[in-house]
Parts: structure tokens; sequence; C-alpha cells
């Protein structure tokens, strides 16, 4: 479920809380679902206990998970969540867009790395 990228330069706590992020925003753990005990999920990835509970405090800052006292943690509902993010990522993408129109990009360019982005994702 969870795989850490050692040469990768960001820090444990956020490639775990990144990880989940997108698992519950693709709904592969769906809302009211329990996630991994701290312990558990330290002893699976061989790493400091602590550093789990950094990732799972950020996502619990975030919104995306939240605890129940002697229960553990739980997915949130993240209808909202997924609403933002999506409309932040289309935000970027206009920026980036309006970026490539400087430099020089035309619309049939961006719209064949669409299609072969999205062809791609259909043959999955």
């Amino acid at each position: 479920m969870i795989t850490i990228d050692y040469q990768n330069k960001l820090p444990l706590y956020e490639q775990i809380a990144g990880r989940f992020q997108s698992l519950i925003l693709q709904g592969a753990l769906p809302p009211g679902s329990q996630m991994p005990s701290v312990r558990s999920l330290a002893m699976e990835l061989s790493i400091n206990p602590n550093t789990i509970q950094k990732a799972f405090s950020l996502l619990e800052n975030m919104g995306y998970i939240y605890p129940v006292k002697g229960r553990g943690s739980f997915v949130a509902d993240t209808v909202v969540l997924a609403k933002k993010e999506r409309l932040a990522l289309l935000m970027e993408a206009e920026q980036l867009i309006s970026r490539g129109k400087e430099l020089g990009i035309t619309y049939p360019e961006y719209t064949a790395v669409l299609d072969r982005l999205y062809k791609e994702e259909a043959s999955k």
C-alpha cells in the first residue's frame, strides 16, 4: 500500500502523508475506513513510529483523517477536499499553460500532450 523512496529528497513523513492523500482522494481508502495503526505501519515500513505519527498529524491537520480516542484514526469525508484539490490543480495548470503560451507553445502542442496522457490512462 505505502512505499518509501529513500532516494527522494522529501522527508519520509511527507512521502507517507502524500501517498495516503492519493489513496484517499482516489477512493482506495473510503470515508469512515480505519487507517492502519501507527505501530503496525511503522513495523511494516521499518521506520520510527514517530515518523508515522507525524504523517498522520499532517493528514489530520489537512482534514484527510480524524482521530477517535481509543480506536485509532479514520478517513474523513473528503468530497470538499477533493473539490478544492481539483480547483487548485486546474489553477496550477492555467498558470503553466499561460507560461507555455509566453514561451511559444501552441494549442496543438498542448492538445497532443493531453491526448497522449488520456489515451495512456484509458489503456491501463
